[in-house]
């Protein structure tokens, strides 16, 4: 992956998703300078079976915020989208535009949103299918000022305009 960037957004469905996929990646990043902040979809509330999803939020929060410390992220920020119901669709597209506009990354990573991990492999939580697809198309939605014209500014130039890159193993680009 190039490495030419400053700024990078590592967008997730839930705590701990960036943990299994790339926080090595992530410190090396972060070891060489960048700035990269986590965005996760959601609280992960409904993540450990027998506890309440009012005493899980705040704990899977904070052990997200502990582990971003270790590979060097400051910033980790959460929307409100429900655990295991995230849907893909505006709502989830508009959050994610706001982000990419406020925080004007240069490179944007997230999950795979394929059916199954790998031809053989278990389906993928619809969570991750969900905000990986969304995230491919908020990135078109946050350079266009037409759309989600209340979400903030886009940014000039269009930051994405010929930089796509699309992973085909384990996490993908965006930007």
């Amino acid at each position: 992956m190039p490495e030419d960037w400053d700024r990078a957004v590592a967008v997730v469905a839930h705590p701990d998703d960036l943990e299994y996929g790339v926080a090595a990646a992530v410190a090396r990043w972060t070891g060489q300078g960048k700035q990269v902040t986590y965005l996760l979809a959601t609280k992960g509330e409904a993540g450990i079976a027998g506890m309440p999803p009012s005493e899980v939020a705040p704990l899977r929060m904070e052990e997200e915020r502990r582990s971003a410390e270790v590979v060097g992220v400051h910033v980790v920020e959460f929307l409100d989208h429900p655990d295991g119901l995230v849907e893909y669709g505006v709502a989830l597209r508009r959050d994610l535009a706001a982000a990419f506009r406020r925080l004007q990354p240069e490179t944007i990573i997230t999950t795979s949103f394929d059916l199954t991990w790998g031809e053989e492999g278990p389906v993928n939580h619809s969570d991750h299918r969900a905000v990986g697809l969304a995230v491919l198309d908020a990135c078109r939605d946050a350079a266009n000022g037409w759309v989600f014209p209340d979400a903030g500014r886009r940014r000039q130039p269009d930051p994405f305009r010929g930089r796509h890159r699309h992973h085909r193993r384990g996490h993908r680009l965006a930007a």
